[in-house]
């Protein structure tokens, strides 16, 4: 088997025609999945159901796709394999529409066995009913596998789980597709939230203004995306997307998840972060590996008794500032989002540092990614750990694709500055976030950080946090990021000469 599209046999038609099969459960509603997944219950005090996984992250580390890696004779014994093991089991074959723009939706088809409904259960409440549509991407997840490996056909549309019971894997597993199959069509998917803004600007007139957020997860992006950035009628903000976008080449943004979210709940408060909250502790949300009282069903999201990973399926209209729509008539600012202690609160980007930014992917290693190394400084192409085939390609596309739509760009800190002795909060992020939409910040170029930052800002004493005021021996330690980031973009052989000269 290859992936030309000249395989040893015909793949996808080797799986069970879910309508005749008579070991398939096709299509159960949602509350008989729930029925399904009961003998794995605990029904929390809200009244929502809460499940514990084996695996708690996805497993990047075994995870190959047939476009970037070789696969050898094992590989393709791993595909057939769980395409032979879909007529042997009783399983459940669950459809949806990932997307509904136009040049960008997909019917997707998952595989599960019935004993492990529960991921079936709550990956259909990410996504609308598919409405009889033929499918375009297919997973079958086999939890109970005797080994774990992840194996991706991205022109075949295919992805095999093995061995790993998360539920992140089903969905990453089709949103992964989804950005590949946008950039094959000369767009780019991007690993972001998205969201509407309607503010008066400095002349007070109204303006709509689309704000794209790029980061890894648990690093702010469904805080900043969700927020209503407290504006009153007739301002408002809206959500659009949480976790996956795909820009395509008019301008606009296809959203792909049109009906929850996957959110991280550790530490998730009422007072912090109360629309999330609020969807989090409704009955209608489903809650993975969250520390909840087997007896009366507590639930505690401080603690960490499973994982730091801790999640929740919650439904976009139990959130206010969740928008109807999904898609982004236009993209007009883009914010990279960094934990990085020597970045600025915010710094406005020209069209190659924007490319940069994009390829440097610099942030904290999460505990939805690799939890042996959560807190470290990572730097992830696009924040993307998703991307199908060159990433220097992605870089090459996102710069031309913001020139030709003459997309603002800024990179955005939500963490601390240097000696950790300054935060900057969700209210500081979120300041920068609708003066920036208004056009209110006022914006010079400092010699010493070599970036574009702000003078000032309306509502923030931006003055404190000059980043130099808060690291010892400042020039020293951006010479060696400078040289560090230098290093690291060599690596990408496609990635244009002037994206690589412009290090900031």
């Amino acid at each position: 088997m290859s992936e030309t599209g000249t395989e040893s046999r015909p793949l996808v038609r080797q799986l069970p025609d879910p309508t005749t099969a008579s070991n398939v459960r096709y299509n159960p509603s949602l509350e008989e999945l729930r029925d399904l997944a009961d003998h794995e219950e605990t029904t929390t005090e809200f009244g929502s159901p809460s499940y514990v996984s084996e695996y708690r992250s996805r497993s990047a580390d075994r995870t190959k796709n047939a476009v970037d890696d070789e696969f050898d004779e094992r590989d393709h014994e791993l595909i057939d394999d769980a395409v032979d093991r879909t007529g042997e089991v009783e399983f459940v074959c669950v459809d949806r529409l990932m997307g509904r723009h136009p040049e960008a939706s997909f019917c997707c088809r998952l595989f599960v066995p019935v004993e492990h409904a529960r991921i079936a259960y709550a990956w259909a409440n990410l996504f609308e009913p598919a409405d009889g549509r033929d499918p375009d991407l297919y997973t079958v997840q086999l939890p109970d596998y005797d080994e774990t490996a992840i194996r991706v056909l991205p022109d075949t549309g295919f992805t095999a789980v093995l061995g790993s019971d998360y539920t992140g894997e089903a969905k990453k597993s089709f949103l992964r597709l989804f950005m590949y199959r946008i950039k094959q069509q000369g767009g780019l998917g991007l690993h972001a939230g998205s969201k509407r803004v309607r503010v008066r600007d400095a002349d007070d007139d109204l303006r709509t203004v689309g704000q794209v957020f790029m980061g890894l997860s648990a690093t702010g992006k469904s805080t900043l995306t969700s927020h209503g950035c407290w504006l009153e009628d007739p301002e408002d903000a809206s959500m659009l997307q949480d976790d996956v976008c795909g820009l395509l080449s008019d301008g606009s943004v296809a959203g792909s998840e049109g009906q929850g979210l996957f959110i991280k709940t550790i530490g998730l408060g009422e007072d912090e972060q109360p629309e999330l909250y609020e969807a989090a502790t409704d009955e209608s949300a489903i809650l993975e590996n969250v520390a909840v009282d087997d007896d009366d069903g507590t639930v505690d999201f401080d603690e960490d008794r499973y994982t730091s990973n801790s999640r929740a399926i919650i439904q976009r209209d139990q959130l206010e500032s969740a928008d109807e729509e999904i898609d982004l008539g236009s993209m007009d600012q883009a914010f990279f989002i960094t934990r990085n202690p020597l970045m600025p609160p915010v710094a406005k980007l020209d069209e190659e540092q924007a490319a940069v930014a994009f390829m440097l992917g610099e942030s904290i290693e999460t505990s939805a990614g690799d939890p042996s190394r959560a807190g470290e400084s990572i730097r992830v192409v696009g924040t993307n750990p998703f991307i199908v085939g060159p990433e220097g390609e992605e870089g090459n596309i996102f710069h031309e694709l913001i020139d030709i739509l003459d997309v603002d760009c800024y990179v955005i800190n939500t963490g601390y500055l240097g000696d950790k002795s300054t935060d900057i909060g969700v209210t500081e992020s979120v300041t920068i976030l609708t003066e920036a939409a208004r056009g209110t910040i006022e914006w010079t170029y400092d010699e010493r950080m070599g970036l574009t930052i702000p003078e000032s800002i309306p509502e923030l004493d931006i003055e404190d946090y000059y980043v130099p005021d808060h690291v010892d021996d400042y020039e020293d330690a951006l010479a060696e990021l400078r040289a560090e980031r230098r290093e690291y973009l060599e690596q990408f052989d496609e990635l244009r000469e002037e994206i690589k000269d412009a290090v900031y």
